[in-house]
């Protein structure tokens, strides 16, 4: 039988230039879980003993016979590629052939090894530099078992300059979670030293997984969506977004970027996504957004770090461009959109004030065939809507404030006003302020300026000095848009007509981001049908429900 793993070229060896990063008990069950995935594991469990310096991955994968074993931790040694070419289309997870033979160099190293089409298994005992020192058949079940003891032992130098247990512990739930949120349908076991540490459950997607991490979120909170496109090549595009009126973080935190399998660091990638979720959001406030990217491999170029975490990556700008539309098509209203699940708490209060005041009254409308209905207004301030799946209540002002904040990010126009608008003791900075978002001002006396041009918005308006006024306190231009769009908006307290309220629902379902105004507060709550039913005990059987 022909072994699978075989010693690299050396001109491939020098292409490689680094090996593999081995620095941390993270780093160390990074390259054995990677090379767990790569033999197809479908269930991992990860053992690690940071007082006895040792980790212990487990795995049901393809495993390996004794030719194997003999390679397995000699230098550039590898199943994943043969020549230079096969570094342009990477497609495992561990390639270089480094992590094993670099681990015996700072370790004990020791793989109990079954092939899934061999009889016995075998153990192997490997010295500095990945000799086989020992080799005996074992008992084992299909898969593999890698234990490395003693990290570090011939360098302690090295590990009097590592962070403490604590935090590599963290460092190293983190590495495992970042893993498998790239890979949601496996099995994860964490144990540390002889107590169970934590599990991870499969699922079918990474959005789906995330609740077992951040405990806050619920499944109604997230927004999956996946794209499959033909260009730049065949690729697809997975996005969970947290939906920017239900979830986001202080820091920016829980921005995942996956490429093929892989979590990596793209400042450019991150800035887009911000960028896609800019006004969305409440001041000083981060998304949740995982993104994963499947690319054909000649698209990507691995060897930019050894840890594998920064690459190269053809057509950026034609991808940033593809994940902005992404995530502005995952955050629009719309039947598919709808998430199964709502905010039960907010849902709960104010079902529990509905039941104490009973003061709830609507109009009939005639029906149409719009996703949202106007069918009320309450206090004058909040559109009863209804929809296929229940009944909302969106907040009249600032569902108008997102729908003029767009219309003035996409067609910001200034024109001339006669006669001009007197304002009076203008500090410097305001003045500097309004010639900065384009306006023409120029003095009309002892501290009186006039303004010869203003925002379109603007021209209606009866209190538009007061507008220009508090445009001129400072910020960029998006900041003066959303200026405009608040004061421009319809004011809550306004009574509005049936045709009115359904005008402002439709033109909200058409923007961008239609879950918060552009200051970060939510636009309506939902009252979906199942909790309307359970709320009026729909589910009652008639005999049951008349005391009989």
């Amino acid at each position: 039988m022909v072994a699978t793993i075989q010693v690299l070229p050396t001109e491939v060896v020098y292409l490689i230039t680094a090996g593999e990063v081995i620095d941390s008990f993270a780093s160390v069950v990074r390259e054995l879980v990677e090379n767990s995935l790569d033999a197809g594991a479908t269930r991992i469990v990860v053992t690690v003993s940071p007082q006895n310096w040792q980790v212990r991955v487990t795995d049901n994968g393809r495993g390996m016979d004794i030719d194997d074993l003999h390679f397995a931790a000699k230098a550039h040694s590898t199943s994943k590629i043969r020549n230079s070419d096969d570094l342009w289309k990477i497609t495992s997870l561990g390639f270089r052939g480094e992590a094993l033979h670099s681990l015996t160099t700072l370790a004990d190293v020791e793989i109990c090894s079954r092939s899934h089409l061999g009889d016995i298994g075998w153990r192997v005992i490997y010295g500095y530099g990945g000799e086989a020192l020992h080799v005996e058949a074992t008992a084992i079940a299909p898969g593999t078992i890698v234990t490395v003891s003693n990290l570090f032992g011939n360098c302690t130098a090295r590990r009097q300059g590592l962070p403490t247990f604590s935090q590599q512990m963290k460092a190293v739930q983190a590495t495992i979670q970042q893993i498998a949120l790239c890979h949601p349908h496996i099995a994860w076991q964490v144990w540390q030293d002889d107590r169970q540490w934590f599990t991870i459950s499969p699922t079918t997607t990474m959005g789906k997984l995330l609740p077992q991490m951040l405990q806050q979120i619920r499944p109604g909170d997230l927004q999956e969506l996946e794209l499959q496109l033909s260009h730049p090549a065949p690729s697809s595009l997975y996005l969970a977004v947290g939906l920017p009126d239900r979830c986001h973080r202080h820091r920016p935190d829980w921005l995942r970027v996956a490429m093929n399998g892989r979590i990596i660091k793209s400042t450019e990638i991150e800035q887009t996504i911000l960028g896609a979720f800019h006004r969305t959001l409440p001041r000083d406030r981060f998304p949740v957004c995982c993104l994963h990217l499947h690319l054909s491999p000649e698209q990507i170029n691995w060897n930019r770090n050894p840890a594998k975490n920064e690459i190269y990556l053809n057509n950026l700008s034609q991808w940033q461009e593809q994940i902005t539309q992404g995530i502005n098509q995952a955050l629009n209203l719309n039947s598919d959109t709808i998430p199964e699940t709502v905010q039960t708490t907010r849902v709960s209060k104010l079902i529990k004030a509905a039941e104490s005041t009973g003061n709830y009254q609507a109009n009939s409308a005639p029906h149409n065939q719009n996703f949202l209905k106007a069918v009320a207004q309450i206090n004058n301030t909040y559109i009863v809507a209804e929809h296929p799946g229940g009944m909302w209540l969106v907040e009249q002002h600032i569902a108008h404030e997102r729908v003029l904040y767009e219309q003035l990010c996409d067609n910001w126009q200034i024109i001339p006003v006669e006669p001009p608008i007197i304002l009076y003791q203008l500090q410097p900075r305001q003045i500097t302020q309004l010639q900065t978002i384009g306006l023409d001002i120029e003095t009309f006396g002892e501290q009186m300026w006039a303004i010869r041009t203003i925002p379109t918005i603007l021209q209606s308006r009866s209190d538009i000095a007061d507008a220009i006024l508090e445009l001129s306190l400072g910020g960029d231009l998006q900041t003066a848009q959303v200026a405009v769009a608040c004061r421009s908006a319809i004011r809550n307290g306004t009574p509005l007509t049936l045709e009115e309220m359904q005008k402002i629902l439709d033109d909200w379902q058409r923007t961008r981001n239609p879950h918060t105004c552009p200051h970060g507060r939510p636009i309506f709550l939902s009252l979906e049908e199942p909790n309307l039913a359970r709320f009026f005990r729909r589910h009652w059987v008639i005999g049951k429900s008349h005391g009989i």
